[in-house]
């Protein structure tokens, strides 16, 4: 099936990627739903709501500053990279990802959408201030703060993450599905399919005639409108079919 689905991703003129937690789960990033997923252990009302927040902003920041502490120890594996080599190849035009730890842009990936926001990046709660922390080099500061606060107005910073009850960012998410509407394939990868809006956008692809390819260690809420499931790892499956590609380009 390999060798079928590199042929799909050689011919195609506007193909994209939709990921989630399961391509950084390789990378050793704690997923939410899974076996052993973060949700297992926490509830999300008490850590991952703007309610949460103003209650005990404290906690909150624990959470957050020991979700980075992990992702920080995390690389990009070889999944991250064969988007990126598709990328280069001029075959994706886009990775819309739903996760915040910023792995497919260490990775390289050029045009990025991220749905969720990044862990990387806080808000200010009051004005208009936003941070890159890996830009400003401010990641220590931060995560020795009991609760960071803003440098231009003093009001508490937050995580630039979408919280649960909160809308996607708009801009982002119109892009998204512009680009699934337009999509002639879209590579699934680790996703449970279960969150919506984000996702819409395989179906999006799948009803203006576009292919659908899933990757996934198990099926998920996108199996049943998938035209090609491939099931494995990531980083084990997306490598070969890179090489695949190549070989049929070449």
């Amino acid at each position: 099936m390999i060798a079928e689905v590199a042929g799909v991703l050689a011919s195609s003129k506007s193909a994209i990627a939709f990921t989630g937690a399961g391509i950084s789960a390789e990378s050793g990033v704690p997923t939410f739903r899974g076996r052993d997923g973060l949700w297992k252990r926490y509830r999300p009302e008490e850590l991952a709501t703007p309610e949460a927040f103003r209650t005990n902003p404290k906690l909150v920041w624990e959470f957050y500053k020991w979700r980075i502490k992990k992702i920080l120890e995390a690389k990009p594996n070889p999944a991250h990279y064969s988007l990126v080599e598709l990328e280069k190849m001029g075959i994706l035009k886009a990775v819309i990802t739903q996760n915040v730890d910023d792995l497919h842009r260490e990775a390289g990936t050029k045009n990025l959408l991220e749905l969720h926001g990044n862990i990387f990046r806080v808000r200010c709660t009051s004005c208009n201030y936003k941070e890159y922390l890996k830009e400003s080099g401010r990641i220590e500061e931060v995560l020795q703060e009991d609760i960071p606060r803003c440098p231009k107005c003093g009001a508490y910073l937050r995580p630039d993450v979408v919280w649960f009850g909160e809308p996607l960012p708009e801009e982002v998410l119109s892009k998204a599905f512009k680009l699934a509407e337009t999509a002639d394939v879209v590579i699934v990868v680790g996703t449970s399919g279960v969150v919506y809006p984000a996702a819409y956008i395989p179906y999006i692809v799948k009803e203006n005639n576009g292919t659908v390819i899933e990757i996934n260690v198990q099926e998920s809420g996108i199996t049943p409108i998938a035209d090609f499931f491939l099931r494995g790892k990531a980083g084990v499956i997306l490598p070969k079919l890179v090489d695949e590609v190549r070989r049929i380009i070449e």
